[in-house]
């Protein structure tokens, strides 16, 4: 079997919500082929499998903020989104679980590409936040050079300036 969806493609379908990356029940129906209601009824049946880390029902305000996140990726402008019923969203070991409670080839296939989508994602934060660290201390360094530098520079004034003598007369075009 062939998986119809890229990892690429399934980027666009994760979402930021209480600091977890999620998935939208609609989406996962999508990619395992079934209708959102069947996935739905066998998490429910299999509620168990599915503690408040892996399962997330939003609220209002995080509704919002998932229509506004849906607008930004240009899947539907934010106020044509509208959910009919609340949908679940799945954390990376919600999705995870789903492959024991949806059992079938295809169901396995896309999972797998869910999870190294997941992986990939995970990859990318760990990378930037190394660049990060490098930045942080390549700035922190830089900094402490130049104070070094302008003291020199400061100290080299003081040298080269002429100290000029307080009764010096001073010399003018003008006559006085």
């Amino acid at each position: 079997m062939s998986v119809k969806f890229t990892v690429e493609k399934i980027e666009t379908m994760i979402y930021m919500i209480r600091g977890h990356r999620v998935m939208l029940d609609s989406d996962l129906a999508k990619l395992y082929g079934v209708e959102t209601k069947r996935l739905k009824e066998q998490v429910r049946r299999n509620i168990d499998r599915f503690p408040s880390d892996f399962l997330i029902e939003p609220n209002s305000s995080e509704l919002a903020t998932l229509r506004s996140q849906i607008a930004t990726l240009d899947r539907k402008s934010a106020e044509n989104y509208v959910f009919k019923h609340t949908p679940y969203l799945f954390t990376e070991n919600g999705v995870a679980m789903l492959s024991s409670v949806l059992q079938s080839k295809e169901a396995i296939q896309v999972n797998i590409t869910i999870m190294r989508t997941f992986t990939k994602l995970r990859s990318f934060l760990a990378m930037e936040s190394s660049l990060k660290e490098e930045v942080d201390h390549l700035k922190t360094s830089t900094n402490q050079l130049f104070k070094v530098v302008f003291e020199r520079l400061d100290n080299l004034e003081e040298e080269i300036t002429p100290k000029l003598p307080a009764n010096r007369k001073k010399i003018s075009l003008r006559e006085k």
